[in-house]
């Protein structure tokens, strides 16, 4: 399948920013059974851009903006051919130790609710165990917005009952460890449907280490292992590790924030 992708994200100052910098995880993965066709990222005002890679293997462009300015706009765009591969993630350069994703982070930290998920050891079977994981959380845990925000880590949102794709993702990558299994964050898109508007921000899931297999994705709020419809961009421990924007900025005062994502399959009627 292939899918078109338009990312973008507005800043707004109520007074002048001497100087910005973004660093901007924007572009897509490629390995077995993902591709990029064409990518783009668009800034204005006119901005340096250097491309580089983080310690997670993941495609960086570090953007800065030295003339004086109130609002940034940045669009990521392109063209993506994937295959469903079942969530299997296989070809990309992995550099970083297995051991690395064991690390618990302030977002994945566990507590004894967390613990508990993943009382009963995986086994020889940690594929189906992992899978059981999946259930068991988006059992507790509704789809729902409001209740938490960037900050809420993975105990807090178990404890709610409630959350959104990072909440989940960073329980069950939380309670993967505790079982001794690696585990990371990523983010990425979905294509959710020819009729769905335009969504207010990326998606997330995370990714597990299965002996024999590989990498494996779970998309916990949807019950799934990634298909042809999620395009993979980065990964990392938790959600900050693998945000698609970070940066700062001198002067600006307050700052109003707009994101708008639309993912189209290529080809489909409008």
């Amino acid at each position: 399948m292939r899918l078109t992708i338009e990312h973008t994200t507005r800043y707004g100052f109520d007074a002048d920013a001497s100087y910005s910098i973004q660093s901007l995880r924007l572009t897509p993965s490629e390995f077995h059974g993902q591709r990029l066709l064409d990518w783009r990222i668009d800034c204005s005002p006119v901005a340096e851009m250097t491309q580089t890679r983080d310690g997670f293997g993941n495609i960086l462009h570090l953007l800065t903006v030295e003339a004086p300015h109130r609002d940034i706009a940045i669009t990521a765009c392109g063209s993506v051919e994937v295959e469903d591969r079942h969530g299997v993630v296989q070809g990309l350069p992995e550099t970083v130790p297995l051991r690395v994703f064991l690390r618990r982070t302030t977002l994945t930290a566990p507590d004894a609710n967390i613990a508990a998920l993943a009382a009963d050891p995986p086994g020889d079977n940690g594929l189906a165990w992992l899978h059981a994981l999946m259930g068991r959380i988006r059992d507790r845990v509704d789809y729902l917005t409001g209740v938490t925000d960037t900050a809420t880590t993975a105990a807090e949102a178990l404890r709610a009952g409630a959350g959104v794709c990072q909440d989940h993702a960073h329980i069950f990558i939380a309670a993967a460890r505790v079982a001794a299994i690696p585990a990371r964050y990523v983010t990425g898109y979905l294509l959710t449907g020819d009729d769905a508007p335009a969504a207010e921000a990326h998606h997330a899931w995370a990714e597990a280490w299965v002996d024999g297999v590989g990498w494996i994705g779970f998309d916990v709020a949807n019950r799934i292992c990634p298909t042809d419809h999620y395009v993979r961009m980065v990964a990392a421990l938790d959600a900050q590790g693998a945000a698609p924007i970070r940066g700062s900025r001198r002067g600006g005062g307050a700052e109003k924030l707009e994101v708008e994502v639309l993912v189209q399959q290529q080809g489909a009627q409008q």
